[in-house]
């Protein structure tokens, strides 16, 4: 026979088996398609030379009066400014804590700092300042002035520890005075179910939780205070389930299973793997820890208990008005930062931002943004009493007066008011359409209009059963918006749609639903691509993605969706720069950019630009090869039944005739480097690639044609790299190949 010329259809089919996917390609990474064809990715490399400590969950850019461009970075940690080509910490700082002491133990880097009613948790982040040491600690008070610390633990209500970068060369008991500068607590880096050992709230409050202080310290090696064995005494038991429970002490877990007057009975210690007590491993608290009530939670690596309380990642809402940025903690505060400042890069953001005070604003939204055209600033999610967080209402919505961000009280001279969504059991996140804000709840769609006075916004239900899977989860083009939701992908463009997706049911077997606020949604406008991050099931963080291709889907069923393996944790398309900007993150290392010292299971980012090049060029200049592939449907011989006069008569006869291939001719566009081909050959559609693999191809731009030699029902071809500067574009597969029996 001739040779065979096999045209594949744009994107990839999981829905299908690789046998039934007929013309379409099954599997990818790294791979996208234009004009129709398959091609590798392109590169990304280090816009910076350190690593962000902890994660990104959101980037913003915007220019100042005098042209000048910045991109807002919203971690877990930290809010940071990168401005040509460096990154510069603003974030906010809580009320500064004075006349706090410190003590020091001989060869130990851990310092013990004491302050009464610190407020401050495990994982926190501070800056200490006006240090003076008292003598024998072989520190200097340079060591610590000036410097930002983690806390490591806090055991006490007036005692937290801290780690230094070297050992203390003596024993202090207390001593020298302090400033302690909290940061702003911003979350967890992942969203878990529960409150425990390895998740802790990170600085912040978790709504319902009770509190109470061991009354008698909790020894190591025994199982209750003062040695009981059997009870832990509390300063109170109110809002403790009398039925038994479970009770967070430091990072330990510990149950029980009665109340007797004050006393927690039937005690065990060190549950889910938080240091067994009798140990080496054991722990101790002193008299006067805080105790919190963790019976509606679980520990690292457990399922929720009684529970769906879900701890939510850190999170930002990030927006500009003007040259202001307009910057606020999921659940907490908004800042201002004013890029129009005298010295913008040393200033912190802050509630009390020259010009843009926020003092006035709700201390607990969910979500804030910038009205187009109108400059409300919206907090959605927020509270029915400014200032008071316990009104937190997860459907209510406040708006500020026109070009007044903080005025909020309704006057008959001003645009302010209040709104109340009803679909839904909070508001998940919200983006700018064209004259509209889409505003979604966990179950429907809502767009918010300016319509003047006296009302100022009008509310329209525009689609219920579609709710938004996570706050970053959605994107808008051209006044359209696509998300993901618990139930699937969603378009609207005036109407609410179903959008087809031909690699769904993939996604979803293998998407932790649980983790839906770290989904990452981003639009590269540059190839026409939405791409969905998502954390696979097993995965803490971002591992996946899925991409919709929303300009080579005309006229092709089901539309162009791909998926592959690379992780990103914030995307933003190019706008006022050239390129897209991204987030990678590993919890694995330690991030350089903002210095903190004892720095310990914060993670690090790195910051690419995408779209450069062919590899991944890191901070340190060394580079990462891309590896990509795409692989095809199992091709077989299709024949019709034949009468007994040789003519084709009924249906056709697929995957009955034995195939055998003596040759196939690549056909590459923009090849760089080198590309591999492999050839699957099997016998039967189950079975597996590896059965009967020719050993990859290689090929190059001169190559001509392959020889090979082999028999099977099927034959499916991979294309790949797996080499430094390696690019390719894929047009037509042709294969020689002509029938060969029936066994």
């Amino acid at each position: 026979m001739a040779l065979i010329d096999y045209s594949f259809k744009p994107g990839i089919d999981k829905q299908d088996t690789t046998s039934g996917a007929e013309q379409r390609w099954v599997d990818s990474d790294n791979v996208r398609f234009r004009y129709g064809l398959p091609e590798k990715v392109g590169g990304w490399s280090s816009l910076v030379s350190d690593t962000i400590v902890g994660v990104v969950r959101k980037q913003h850019s915007f220019v100042d009066l005098d042209g000048n461009r910045y991109v807002a970075l919203g971690t877990d940690k930290f809010l940071l400014v990168y401005f040509e080509g460096q990154l510069h910490d603003v974030t906010p700082l809580k009320a500064t804590l004075t006349s706090a002491t410190i003590a020091t133990v001989n060869a130990s880097p851990t310092c013990t700092i004491t302050k009464a009613s610190h407020g401050l948790a495990a994982g926190d982040i501070i800056l200490l300042d006006s240090v003076t040491l008292p003598g024998g600690t072989g520190f200097s008070a340079s060591d610590f002035e000036d410097k930002v610390f983690q806390v490591i633990t806090a055991p006490t209500s007036d005692t937290f520890t801290i780690t230094q970068s070297s050992n203390a060369t003596g024993t202090v008991s207390t001593g020298g005075s302090l400033s302690i500068k909290p940061y702003e607590p911003v979350g967890p880096a992942a969203q878990s179910y529960g409150y425990g050992f390895g998740i802790g709230n990170f600085g912040g409050t978790v709504s319902g939780v009770a509190t109470t202080t061991l009354n008698g310290a909790l020894n190591a090696d025994t199982a209750g205070t003062g040695g009981s064995g059997t009870a832990i005494t509390l300063t109170s038991v109110t809002g403790f389930p009398t039925g038994g429970g479970t009770i967070a002490v430091g990072n330990e877990l510990i149950t029980y299973t009665g109340i007797s007057s004050n006393d927690l009975t039937g005690i065990t210690r060190g549950t889910n793997g938080t240091a067994t007590a009798g140990t080496s491993n054991g722990q101790a608290h002193s008299s006067g820890a805080t105790v919190t009530n963790a019976t509606n939670f679980s520990g690292f690596g457990s399922a929720v208990n009684a529970s769906t309380v879900v701890l939510e990642p850190g999170l930002w809402s990030l927006d500009n008005f003007g040259q202001v940025l307009i910057a606020t903690v999921a659940n907490g505060k908004t800042f201002t930062w004013n890029a129009g400042a005298a010295t913008p890069l040393t200033t912190r953001a802050s509630t009390t931002t020259s010009g843009f005070a926020t003092g006035s604003n709700p201390t607990a939204s969910r979500v804030t943004l910038i009205s187009p055209t109108t400059r409300h600033l919206i907090h959605l999610g927020t509270e029915t009493t400014i200032g008071d967080t316990t009104t937190q209402d997860d459907m209510f919505i406040r708006f500020s007066d026109q070009e007044d961000i903080n005025t909020y009280a309704p006057s008959a001279t001003n645009s302010a008011g209040t709104l109340r969504i009803q679909d839904g059991t909070k508001i998940v996140g919200a983006i700018k359409a064209k004259e509209v804000i889409l505003i979604f709840t966990d179950n429907a769609l809502y767009t918010m209009k300016f319509i003047g006075a006296p009302f100022t916004f009008q509310l329209d239900q525009v689609g219920t059963n579609c709710g938004l899977i996570g706050k970053n989860a959605v994107v808008e083009i051209d006044g359209a918006a696509f998300w993901l939701s618990q139930k699937g992908f969603f378009l609207f463009d005036g109407t609410v749609k179903s959008l087809p997706c031909t690699v769904e049911d993939f996604v979803f077997d293998n998407f932790d639903t649980t983790k839906g606020q770290q989904v990452a949604a981003g639009l590269n406008n540059l190839f026409t691509e939405i791409t969905w991050y998502y954390p696979s099931s097993g995965s803490t963080f971002n591992d996946k993605y899925v991409v919709f291709n929303y300009g080579e889907s005309t006229g092709v069923p089901g539309g162009v969706w791909y998926t592959g393996t690379e992780a990103r944790t914030s995307w933003m398309d190019a706008t006022i720069y050239p390129t897209p900007y991204a987030t990678k993150y590993s919890s694995t290392a330690d991030g350089t950019f903002p210095v903190v010292i004892g720095q310990d299971g914060l993670g690090q980012t790195k910051y690419f630009e995408h779209e450069v090049g062919t590899d991944q060029v890191n901070e340190d200049g060394s580079t990462t090869t891309v590896a990509s592939f795409i692989k095809s449907f199992d091709i077989d011989l299709e024949q019709r039944q034949r009468d007994t006069r040789g003519r084709s008569s009924g249906p056709k006869i697929a995957g009955e005739i034995f195939l055998a291939m003596r040759r196939f001719v690549p056909d590459f566009k923009n090849l760089q480097g080198n590309a591999k081909i492999s050839l699957a050959v099997k016998r039967y559609p189950q079975q597996s690639d590896s059965t009967t693999t020719l050993s990859p191809f290689t090929v190059t731009a001169s190559t001509d044609k392959k020889d090979t030699r082999a028999r099977g029902r099927f034959v499916n071809v991979k294309i790949e790299n797996d080499a430094s500067n390696e690019s390719w574009r894929f047009g037509t597969l042709r294969l020689d190949i002509q029938p060969d029996g029936r066994r």
